[in-house]
């Protein structure tokens, strides 16, 4: 379902004389359509890629703008969010699955999507917190299944997680977004547009936004696109992409990734949170 980016004949074009174009990582997921919606002919070199490559890369300088996983903009130094656009949800997400094949409590092995980060540090905390079980992890490379791994719980994430992912194998499924939902009252920040503290964004910081506003106002004609390749009808695509996600970075948000990051620090998944008045500016390091 990964594309990689393919320079359009226009991008091969001599650069002399002008500034390089910013390098903007983003998800071809179903989810991230809305943000990417008008990005394409934005003046910007746009490259897709898995969500935990995007940080990989934004760290190595590959890029200089990358929608990563929340928990990547705790653990990466000198990154700073650059953008009030966001992948988030405000209850059941569709798109984010944890599936048993036993009781949450008795789980020893989870099976975690290859292009998870964010999910797979979620799916731990909801464990340990809540049943104080910390399984051994093992990697489910993209194009593997659930049948593929014998794990008593598998992660899914993106486009995987939206059909019935084998359902006779397991016993039970949660939505991570709407466990966590549950859970503490907050939303959940699932992806943040970042940046590291050295890259001047000002020419990407308004394009982001711009593209968000223009996903969001044409929901229907990007449902219709994508529906029949995702498995999905019009009217649930539609449905998916304007009840089950959420795209504003707001102060609800904000205090969520605020709590994300400490729940992931007692697990020593992240480093320790900032002073929670800080976290209504910008949750990082």
């Amino acid at each position: 379902m990964i594309q990689h980016h393919v320079p359009h004949p226009a991008e091969q074009s001599s650069d002399a004389g002008r500034e390089r174009r910013p390098r903007v990582g983003a998800v071809q997921y179903l989810n991230t359509r809305p943000l990417v919606h008008g990005l394409a002919s934005a003046d910007i070199d746009l490259r897709f890629d898995l969500p935990s490559r995007l940080a990989d890369r934004l760290a190595a300088r590959d890029l200089d703008v990358a929608l990563i996983p929340s928990i990547e903009l705790f653990r990466g130094a000198g990154y700073r969010v650059v953008s009030d656009a966001c992948i988030g949800c405000r209850g059941p997400v569709m798109s984010v699955k944890l599936f048993f094949r036993t009781a949450p409590g008795r789980v020893a092995t989870l099976a975690v999507d290859e292009g998870s980060r964010t999910s797979a540090a979620l799916a731990r905390i909801l464990l340990a917190e809540r049943h104080g079980v910390h399984p051994q992890l093992e990697l489910l490379p993209i194009g593997a299944g659930p049948g593929d791994t014998k794990a008593d719980a598998v992660l899914l994430i993106g486009d995987r997680a939206i059909g019935p992912a084998g359902w006779g194998a397991f016993q039970l499924a949660w939505d991570l977004g709407d466990e966590w939902c549950r859970w503490t009252g907050l939303p959940f920040v699932f992806a943040v547009w970042a940046a590291r503290d050295d890259v001047d964004v000002r020419r990407v910081e308004p394009l982001l936004a711009a593209a968000r506003d223009s996903g969001r106002a044409n929901l229907a004609a990007i449902a219709a696109a994508e529906a029949a390749a995702h498995g999905l009808t019009v009217p649930q695509c539609l449905s998916y992409l304007r009840d089950n996600l959420h795209y504003d970075l707001g102060p609800r948000e904000r205090e969520a990734l605020w709590l994300f990051q400490s729940r992931a620090a007692t697990l020593s998944l992240a480093p320790a949170a900032p002073p929670r008045a800080a976290a209504t500016g910008v949750a990082r390091k």
